[in-house]
């Protein structure tokens, strides 16, 4: 099994589950009946599963060719010696095909239960995944793509919470999910594997803008993050200010733009791996501010 949740890079996938949790009590204000909270989690680790099993899927023949001169060890969180099983050929292609579908099918499920709407949701993410991956060799712009995917689940959470959510809020979400995927997480994978991208001469932003670019479109989408991250408190009910706020931009401030700053003065592919790894618990320190005000109200 170690080798199917390494093609659904599971550890990265619980932790991108603080996402939507994130959201979902942000816009509610307290915590969910516990059979929504149940359902919720399931289905959005069967969702999250799926897509990044799709990923590997959909770029299977690039990432063989990628990795035939080896893999970068790269991301901490990510760290092991079944990273892309499918370019190593320890997973077959209908092996992985059907963990994807089983999996899919489960997050539909789920999905559906929780909020029709949220299928449509899902399935517009799975289209985007692969178009994003069949875009590697054609243009960089594909970045804005991944963005779009990643805001999926934090969008889908806040349709499990409010079935008619006010359009400008729910693009508040959206911006802040967008910028922080590019500037903390799309932008830096690439660059770590720039060595890798190289060799199939792959369009990625490290590779096409150079390493200076690649630095200033980091801290400009995390700079845009964090100073969203100063208005989330309006998408929900509860009494946030001013602590909210502050303690948001603190952990915006550590975990994404002292890291980037870093990268950007240094421009070590290591650093662009552990702007990455510290990216990736940004969401999870917002779940955990947003539960203590929930807890304390």
């Amino acid at each position: 099994m170690k080798r199917f949740f390494a093609l659904s890079r599971t550890r990265h996938g619980v932790l991108d589950l603080a996402t939507p949790g994130f959201v979902a009590l942000l816009w509610l204000g307290r915590f969910p009946a516990w059979q929504i909270i149940l359902l919720s989690v399931f289905t959005a680790f069967a969702a999250y599963t799926a897509i990044y099993a799709l990923n590997d899927l959909a770029g299977v023949a690039v990432d063989t060719e990628k990795f035939r001169g080896g893999i970068n060890p790269g991301y901490l969180i990510e760290a092991s010696q079944y990273r892309h099983p499918l370019a190593q050929n320890m997973v077959s292609y209908r092996s992985g095909l059907l963990w994807f579908a089983a999996w899919f099918t489960v997050a539909l499920i789920g999905s559906y239960l929780l909020n029709p709407a949220i299928v449509i949701i899902l399935i517009a993410a799975a289209v985007l995944e692969v178009i994003y991956c069949l875009l590697l060799k054609v243009t960089c712009l594909r970045t804005f793509l991944g963005g779009m995917v990643k805001s999926a689940g934090p969008i889908a959470a806040i349709y499990v919470m409010d079935a008619d959510p006010a359009f400008p809020l729910l693009f508040l979400v959206f911006a802040w999910v967008f910028f922080w995927e590019i500037g903390g997480q799309n932008v830096p994978s690439d660059w770590n594997d720039t060595a890798e991208d190289k060799r199939v001469n792959a369009k990625t932003i490290p590779l096409e803008l150079g390493a200076q670019k690649a630095g200033v479109i980091i801290l400009f989408a995390l700079g845009l993050t964090v100073t969203i991250s100063l208005f989330l408190h309006q998408a929900s009910p509860l009494s946030l200010c001013p602590i909210f706020p502050v303690a948001s931009a603190i952990a915006g401030v550590f975990l994404l733009l002292k890291p980037a700053y870093k990268l950007y003065k240094q421009k070590e592919g290591r650093l662009a791996a552990k702007l990455f790894d510290y990216a990736s618990y940004y969401p999870l320190a917002q779940l955990g501010i947003i539960s203590i005000f929930v807890l304390f109200k």
